[in-house]
């Protein structure tokens, strides 16, 4: 099983013929697998990794960390679902450390994520302080380096 999702996490497009073979099962077998994977959650969706770089109008993404004060009653997980609900966040992670949430985000401009940040997170009841760092460069993406690297060119020899 978990060879099967090794598998799928560095190609989503890989087919249960292909990893039959790689694995040495019959395909029926991994396709029964994969959907019991998919029926339990532990498979919740297939992405795309996008380069967005390559885009002209490409967006801009911040890691935003929260510090969170907590409410009688409430826990981290309610903060977060509260988050979670915008479309401009892309994640949410609890973390250790100064702060407690990690959030990404996506939006069109800095200034677009400024004011989203300024005016929907900031706000919220229980969210003492924000810390904004925008991305500039990814250089591994789930695993991927999207980087494209010329071609090393070799000098001719002459005698």
């Amino acid at each position: 099983m978990n060879e099967i999702l090794e598998i799928l996490s560095k190609n989503a497009k890989t087919t249960p013929a292909e990893i039959a073979a790689l694995l040495g099962m019959a395909e029926e077998d991994v396709a029964k697998e994969i959907k019991e994977l998919e029926d339990s959650g532990i498979i919740t969706r297939y992405i795309t990794l996008i380069n967005w770089e390559k885009l002209e109008d490409n967006p801009v993404f911040a890691v935003l960390d929260l510090k969170v004060a907590l409410q009688r009653k409430t826990g981290y997980d309610s903060v977060a679902e509260r988050i979670a609900r915008f479309t401009e966040v892309e994640s949410i992670r609890l973390i250790s450390g100064d702060h407690d949430l990690s959030v990404t985000i996506r939006g069109k401009s800095m200034k677009d994520v400024a004011y989203f940040v300024a005016e929907k997170i900031a706000p919220l009841d229980g969210i003492q302080s924000t810390c904004t760092h925008f991305i500039l460069k990814s250089y591994k993406e789930h695993g991927v380096i999207p980087m494209e690297r010329p071609k090393p060119k070799r000098l001719v020899i002459t005698p």
